[in-house]
């Protein structure tokens, strides 16, 4: 087995993953879509200003 094929296998799982979430996403109402990815986004700008934080303090 050569060392290339885990990262193959993870990006095949990501996809899979962003299919099957993109599927969700498209039979749910705008409304709350728009509000989930408002809660998805910032839960991660809340997680970059942490790790920035973090970084820095190092």
């Amino acid at each position: 087995m050569s060392a290339e094929r885990p990262h193959m296998f993870v990006l095949v799982a990501a996809l899979l993953l962003l299919g099957v979430v993109l599927g969700a996403v498209a039979h749910l109402p705008l409304p709350l879509t728009l509000a989930a990815a408002a809660v998805i986004g910032l839960w991660l700008a809340l997680f970059g200003v942490r790790e920035h934080l973090a970084r820095r303090a190092r």
